[in-house]
């Protein structure tokens, strides 16, 4: 899900390269049809849009098209920077981050739990780690869903399903979602992290931070006091 740019797609490209029999989906029919053109092996494809009532529906018609699936992958989502707090970005964040993530990630244990097994594995980020000023709702909603895979990996435990789940929290990653104008610390091409991506999904980590130098800033800043962080200034620089 979230394959018609960035890790999505480098991740999608990856899992076929070894071996996986791939589907694609996303909300940009025509890049999906590029990518299926390019890539022959991938045959089937789905526009859907997370934030759709009937996104369940229609990823359940491209699961059954593929006889069954063993692994799904999560990369759709948005960000701003947003220190102006304008609230139709906030929105716009958090009904896709939270509200579409819950939505669909809920639909696959489902199907998941009701197969037997599965591998559930999400693109979130190291800034649910902290709440970022510059940035509230998505710090907020990459919290939420650390959270909320975290609960359903508990959940599967205690209900002895055998899904498990892959918590992938990269740093900033040189993809459309950063094309704000931006510079960004230790900036990541998406397709060294794509690989990084995928080796974490194939030895079924649970949760791994892209890349090791973030693996250091993420230590650091959970040592940092409440009342220290939120007077400490994270901002990027402007071009």
């Amino acid at each position: 899900m979230g394959a018609t740019s960035g890790i999505g797609r480098e991740v999608a490209v990856l899992l076929l390269q070894n071996g996986y029999n791939v589907a694609v989906a996303g909300r940009r029919e025509e890049l999906l049809q590029q990518l299926v053109a390019e890539y022959d092996a991938i045959t089937q494809y789905k526009v859907i849009d997370i934030n759709a009532e009937d996104a369940p529906h229609k990823l359940n018609e491209l699961i059954n098209s593929m006889g069954g699936i063993d692994l799904y992958f999560h990369s759709s989502g948005i960000g701003y920077q947003n220190p102006n707090l304008d609230i139709d970005k906030e929105m716009r964040t958090v009904e896709t981050n939270a509200m579409g993530f819950a939505r669909i990630i809920n639909n696959v244990y489902h199907y998941f739990e009701k197969k037997g097994s599965g591998h559930i594995a999400a693109i979130t980020s190291i800034a649910g780690t902290k709440g970022l000023g510059a940035a509230p709702a998505y710090s907020a909603t990459k919290r939420f869903q650390n959270t909320y895979i975290e609960a359903l990996s508990q959940l599967a435990s205690m209900k002895g399903v055998d899904v498990t789940f892959t918590d992938i929290r990269p740093g900033f990653v040189a993809t459309d979602l950063l094309g704000d104008n931006a510079v960004y610390p230790m900036k990541m091409e998406k397709n060294y992290v794509a690989r990084k991506v995928v080796k974490a999904v194939l030895r079924r980590r649970k949760v791994v931070i892209v890349d090791w130098r973030y693996a250091i800033l993420v230590f650091f800043w959970r040592l940092v006091p409440r009342c220290i962080w939120t007077k400490m200034k994270i901002v990027s620089k402007k071009d």
